[in-house]
C-alpha cells in the first residue's frame, strides 16, 4: 500500500507527473537555483522503483558563484520530537582528494537514492559526478517513510555561507480518521525540527546543505 499512497501524494503535492522537474529560486532571482527531478521519466523504471520502495531524486544546483565553492551535507536524526544527533554526511573539503574540495564549474549535480532495508535502516546513497557516499540510519519498522526535497516542497530559502534545509526523510501525519498525509508534513515549512511534536511523528531525518 505504501507505493500507492506515495504515488497519490506525489501527484497531489507536485501537481504533475512523478518525474516532473521544478526550479527553485527563492527570494533571489539572480542567485542560487535548484532544479529537481523526481523518480524517472521512464515508466518502466518508475514501476520498478515503486515496487522496490525506492525513492530517487535528481538535484541540480546552478549559479556562476558556485565555481570555487566547497559544499557540506549534514543530517539531524530526530526521535520523539528531539534532535538526538547531528552528523556530517559529506564535506568536500575532507574527502581527501584535492580536486574535489571545491567546485570547478557553475553547476553541481547530485542524485539521491534511498530505501528502508530489511533490517530497519534507512539507506541513502548520494551520487555525484565522480564519487558517491552511502549512509545508513536507524529507523522504525514502517513502510511509510518518504524522501522529500524539503526546500522544493516548502519553498524554503537556499543560498550561501549558511546551512539551509534540503531534504527530509519523513513518516506521514496520521489523522484521527486513520488517513495518512505526507504533504501536510512536507509543506508545513516552519518549525521543521518540531514536526515530531506537531504531527506526532516518531522519527525522521533532516538534511542540511551548505555552500562556502
Amino acid at each position: 500500500m505504501k507505493q500507492i499512497k506515495i504515488l497519490a501524494v506525489a501527484l497531489a503535492c507536485f501537481g504533475a507527473t512523478i518525474a516532473q522537474e521544478k526550479q527553485v529560486n527563492y527570494e533571489n532571482p539572480k542567485g542560487l537555483k535548484m532544479e529537481t527531478e523526481y523518480s524517472s521519466d521512464n515508466s518502466e523504471i518508475r514501476d520498478i522503483l515503486s515496487f522496490e520502495g525506492i525513492d530517487y531524486l535528481k538535484i541540480k544546483f546552478s549559479d556562476d558563484k558556485l565555481k570555487g565553492k566547497s559544499y557540506k551535507l549534514s543530517v539531524k536524526e530526530i526521535w520523539d520530537g528531539e534532535v538526538k544527533s547531528k552528523t556530517i554526511v559529506l564535506d568536500s573539503k575532507n574527502l581527501g582528494i584535492k580536486q574535489f574540495e571545491t567546485l570547478k564549474d557553475s553547476v553541481l549535480n547530485m542524485k539521491v537514492i534511498s530505501k528502508l532495508t530489511s533490517d530497519n535502516q534507512l539507506k541513502l546513497t548520494f551520487k555525484f559526478p565522480r564519487f558517491s557516499v552511502t549512509k545508513k540510519y536507524d529507523a522504525i519498522k514502517s513502510d511509510d517513510y518518504s524522501l522529500r526535497n524539503l526546500a522544493d516542497e516548502s519553498n524554503l530559502k537556499i543560498g550561501y555561507n549558511e546551512e539551509f534545509y534540503l531534504l527530509a526523510y519523513i513518516l506521514p501525519y496520521e489523522r484521527e480518521d486513520g488517513s495518512k498525509s505526507w504533504c501536510e508534513v512536507g509543506t508545513s515549512g516552519d518549525d521543521i525540527e518540531k514536526w515530531g511534536e506537531k504531527f506526532s511523528i516518531k522519527h525522521y531525518l533532516l538534511f542540511e546543505m551548505k555552500f562556502d
